[in-house]
């Protein structure tokens, strides 16, 4: 445990101004955005002001939490996206609004049986395949974002990082299925919008199609799949986690496993699955430059949050849904997370090391089960709310979809997700 330090307010700007930069860059010089040396060069240049105040108020333990937590972050994503990239689905199928949005239902489920990374990188491929025919597809990437890569991941620690660390510090396995109404409720208006959506961009891409669209999208050959060796890595890789946790490994050694699963499927998968999957090592070697700057310049502002929050006056279940969401939105959900529940158990005489007390009484349950949501709902909400979501933003890019900047992203998101979440408030957290 390191001492607590006082960082001033404006440490935070080099934070915000890797968020502008984020938001703004790609707009207005988009020629050496596209370069990740050049988006390595500026997450290290914003960093410069974090490292020195780090020094100088003698914190540098902080920013040693913060490269452990990032290396193994991108560990995760890194040998998730190699993996996913060795399973080749021939064929596929018909990239219909009922057939899209049945996929993205099945992949709400998987995504709490392999996480939301896992799932997004296992069946972003696919996807993209099937609509390849679609004029119109970045509603498509959107969507899948929305359900697939953040709030289908309710229901299972595995399926995001703060309920996995909910269930180190004491959250019984199964308690997070006391979430299926929010689950069902949130992923159901999503399924049903999207739907909606896409049927209507379907009929104009008709129209505008000469013959039938629905012939064009039909598969021509049925699904065979490749590179099936796969998917015993991808168990290594999700076992790592819950196994490092129940026999207290020390840090590093679920990570190895994670990279030596990813070493065994790169080397392991014939050259033509790789090409048939475009694959090529830009989507994951982005998210790694990007996030290395909002990984050290966040420590700040995680620290202020950290040492205000026992100010804040929160006493209701949708001011922790909120509050958690909006920060889990720009800031790292997990420790969000990890904050709000310290709160909440500083609320009924609890502690942050054993979140079972937030247990068993109905009140103090409903403010976990607010903060749970909040983490994982609102990671949707933008692009760096959630792993996931830049690496398939990265991934559609090369796919030639025209993927909505920082910006437009947050006009999907206040259009679609914040009436939802406002829905989400009356019927659960009022």
């Amino acid at each position: 445990m390191h001492e607590s330090a006082s960082f001033p307010l404006w440490s935070v700007i080099p934070f915000v101004a890797m968020l502008l930069s984020i938001a703004v860059l790609p707009l207005v010089l988009p020629k050496l955005w596209h370069s990740n040396r050049n988006k390595l060069a500026l997450s290290v240049v914003i960093s410069v002001p974090v490292l020195a105040i780090l020094a100088l108020h003698s914190q540098m333990t902080l920013l040693g939490h913060s490269m452990m937590e990032y290396f193994s972050f991108i560990v995760l994503l890194g040998a998730l996206f190699v993996i996913s990239g060795g399973v080749h689905i021939r064929g596929a199928w018909a990239g219909t609004p009922l057939v899209n949005t049945t996929y993205l239902a099945v992949g709400a489920v998987l995504a709490n049986l392999i996480g939301t990374t896992g799932a997004s990188m296992l069946l972003i491929r696919p996807y993209l395949r099937a609509n390849r025919k679609r004029s119109r597809r970045t509603h498509l990437i959107v969507f899948f974002i929305f359900i697939v890569s953040n709030i289908g991941g309710l229901l299972t620690p595995l399926g995001d990082p703060p309920l996995f660390l909910g269930f180190l510090r004491g959250v019984p396995f199964f308690w997070t299925l006391h979430l299926l109404p929010q689950w069902a409720v949130a992923v159901g208006i999503l399924l049903v919008v999207f739907n909606l959506v896409d049927q209507k961009i379907f009929e104009k891409e008709d129209v505008e199609t000469p013959g039938a669209l629905i012939e064009d999208v039909q598969p021509k050959r049925k699904l065979q799949i490749d590179g099936k060796m796969n998917f015993l890595c991808l168990v290594g890789v999700m076992v790592a986690a819950p196994l490092s946790a129940h026999f207290g490994w020390p840090h590093g050694v679920q990570e190895s496993i994670m990279i030596l699963m990813g070493v065994i499927s790169y080397f392991g998968t014939r050259k033509e699955v790789h090409k048939a999957n475009h694959f090529d090592f830009e989507p994951i070697a982005e998210v790694a430059a990007l996030f290395l700057g909002i990984f050290v310049t966040m420590i700040p502002a995680l620290e202020i949050l950290s040492q205000q929050s026992a100010h804040w006056k929160l006493d209701h279940a949708w001011q922790f849904f909120w509050m958690t969401g909006v920060l889990s939105s720009f800031l790292d959900n997990a420790p969000t997370y990890l904050t709000f529940t310290a709160l909440a158990s500083g609320h009924f005489g609890g502690n942050a090391q054993d979140l079972s007390l937030l247990l068993g009484n109905p009140l103090s349950e409903q403010m976990l089960r607010a903060i749970s949501c909040g983490a994982v709902f609102m990671g949707a909400n933008t692009y760096i709310g959630n792993g996931p979501n830049l690496m398939v933003k990265s991934i559609a890019d090369q796919s030639g979809i025209k993927m909505p900047t920082f910006g437009g992203y947050l006009v999907y998101s206040g259009a679609v997700l914040v009436p939802l979440f406002l829905v989400i408030t009356l019927i659960f957290f009022r």
